[in-house]
């Protein structure tokens, strides 16, 4: 099935140098690039981005990390977008992500993770509502 999804290149993505490839790794799998922009998160987008995550004691770290530094924003099209997606980017915890995807070759923790992406065909209609409204 055919689905939209939200992908970011995270600050530590964008300072280093990680971008083409993660651009890449999704246009060898042949999802389409519908909307692509490099972007600094002011607070208030980061927190109706991370909204769910309001009543967690690390919230307040997730607002700052995702605003410390530009990311690079994109909206991708494809079959099962969302799950090949996630599968593609491993664990939100580096340290048990799968080498070959990109937190298990590129990443050693959990909060600077290099990438975001929507849980659920819902969450990735919400969330690219924030940032690509004009797709929605």
């Amino acid at each position: 099935m055919r689905e939209r999804t939200l992908v970011l290149v995270k600050p530590d993505g964008v300072r280093r140098g990680l971008v083409g490839e993660v651009i890449s790794r999704f246009e060898r799998l042949g999802f389409t690039i519908l909307d692509l922009k490099m972007m600094r998160i002011d607070r208030d987008l980061a927190a109706r981005h991370y909204a769910e995550h309001a009543d967690k004691p690390f919230y307040g770290e997730l607002v700052d990390y995702i605003t410390s530094g530009p990311v690079v924003a994109m909206a991708l099209e494809g079959d099962s977008a969302v799950e090949i997606t996630r599968k593609v980017m491993g664990a939100t915890d580096a340290r048990a992500a799968a080498p070959g995807t990109i937190r298990g070759d590129f990443c050693t923790g959990i909060t600077e993770n290099l990438v975001h992406g929507s849980d659920s065909p819902e969450s990735a209609a919400r969330e690219l509502g924030l940032f690509f409204p004009t797709l929605t």
